[in-house]
């Protein structure tokens, strides 16, 4: 009896504690659009986790910052600039392809193709390494002899 008191107790403050969710914005097309662009922005802290998945402080003051870009009417190129000149290309999960990211975009492919040079080279050096062949009959005849002794 004193559990189901102190269940029902319990309950009923949790209910008065209950609050209707505060919605994120005030313009669904302004959050549609926050999530659609910060889908494609890394979290600076996190490094792994888009922009929008992250819980981060600093992904709150992004997404916060991106979507008074949104506001000021900047379109979704001008925004990724902004946060590019602001952070660098890392920001993104798919830098442009310019000089200074040749070796995220290049990088794997050219050290494949060296990997697989290095191991044409070494198959064939494996095979023409000269495969030792039988012994002669005098060989096989002083082993026998030395075995015998």
């Amino acid at each position: 009896m004193k559990y189901l008191c102190i269940f029902w107790i319990s309950l009923c403050l949790s209910l008065a504690n209950a609050r209707e969710a505060v919605p994120l914005a005030e313009d669904p097309v302004v959050e549609s659009r926050l999530v659609h662009i910060s889908q494609e922005l890394r979290c600076l802290v996190c490094q792994n986790e888009s922009l929008s998945s992250s819980r981060a402080e600093l992904a709150d003051d992004l997404r916060r910052e991106v979507r008074d870009l949104i506001r000021a009417n900047k379109s979704d190129q001008e925004i990724k600039d902004f946060l590019v000149s602001r952070y660098g290309d890392f920001v993104l999960y798919r830098p442009e392809v310019k000089p200074l990211t040749w070796v995220l975009w290049f990088g794997p492919f050219v050290v494949l193709l060296i990997a697989g040079v290095f191991l044409l080279a070494y198959l064939r050096q494996r095979r023409s390494v000269v495969q030792p062949q039988g012994l002669s009959d005098a060989e096989r005849a002083r082993v026998e002899q030395l075995l015998k002794d």
